[in-house]
């Protein structure tokens, strides 16, 4: 074997490859940081136009009637409500039929031929505009009165959220059960467990922090929708009382911003600025939540 100098293995910064590399890293560095400017320009603009109208009266009160006086803007209390019974409405749908379904393709059909319909209809579904799921449920809930003689609701408005939620659930599922080591199942069966035991006690267990960052992913893209509420839940400045509200028009964070954003007063301007830090606000932490799970699923798989 030929052995080669110490001199010929040490690094020469003046070699062509050695500076093409170091264009070239510099370059990536650079497109990377204009990639994520925009970001950071919104989220930063929008924390520090709106954080500057976030009071305890902001946070609690109703909105008052469109006006010029300042003193008279109200709060977005019932938005932030209605946002949360939305979204905890459209989650109690979408969760256990996206956790079932994937669990369907992942561990009983696998690779057959309705096993791939169902995830070309997964992948088609993720990819339809938001705002097709709100006409489809204005379609059939809202204008057939379909709901106890109800039109635009909360729950409609959670059911068009569900929608959207299902495909990324559905997929997330699919693909974390996946990740799962053929061995533990061998061994499951090889000890007498059935495979809803398997299942139960083994794969969902082992996968459960890739699910859960899905159903973040999936309550922050719900969160955030406006055009299916628009369609469905309508909007409303008050309260939620009773469970029969649940099937009258509700109010959500993003339908607020929609319509007094569009407000020729100052005073609503600033309550669309408030509901924008809130929602930033709200998506920032679950998307951050998401990752510290996943980070925490992944350092536990590696430790073990």
């Amino acid at each position: 074997m030929k052995l080669y100098p110490h001199n010929k293995l040490t690094y020469n910064p003046s070699l062509t490859r050695n500076i093409g590399n170091k264009v070239l890293t510099l370059t990536s560095a650079f497109f990377a940081a204009i990639s994520i400017l925009p970001l950071l320009l919104v989220i930063s603009y929008v924390l520090i136009k709106g954080g500057s109208y976030i009071n305890l009266e902001t946070l609690i009160l109703e909105p008052e009637p469109p006006g010029d006086d300042l003193l008279s803007a109200g709060g977005i209390g019932p938005a932030i409500t209605g946002t949360f019974i939305m979204t905890m409405i459209a989650s109690i749908i979408s969760i256990p039929i996206g956790v079932g379904g994937g669990i369907y393709l992942a561990e009983y059909s696998k690779s057959g031929k309705f096993a791939k319909f169902i995830r070309f209809g997964t992948n088609v579904l993720a990819g339809v505009p938001s705002i097709i799921a709100g006409v489809f449920i204005y379609a059939i809930i809202v204008s057939t009165k379909i709901l106890f003689g109800s039109m635009f609701s909360g729950i409609a408005g959670g059911i068009s959220l569900s929608i959207l939620m299902l495909p990324t659930i559905i997929k997330t599922t699919d693909e974390a059960l996946k990740l799962v080591p053929d061995n533990l199942r061998r061994a499951a069966f090889g000890v007498g467990a059935s495979k809803f035991t398997m299942i139960s006690n083994i794969t969902l267990p082992s996968a459960f922090s890739s699910i859960s960052t899905g159903i973040l992913l999936a309550l922050a893209r719900a969160a955030g929708e406006t055009a299916p509420l628009i369609f469905t839940a309508l909007f409303s400045r008050y309260y939620i009382t009773s469970f029969d509200d649940l099937f009258y028009e509700m109010g959500s964070l993003s339908v607020l911003i929609y319509n007094f954003a569009l407000e020729p007063y100052e005073s609503q301007n600033q309550l669309a600025w408030a509901a924008s830090f809130i929602l930033v606000i709200v998506l920032l932490t679950i998307n951050i939540l998401s990752r510290w799970i996943n980070t925490l699923g992944a350092f536990s798989k590696n430790k073990v």
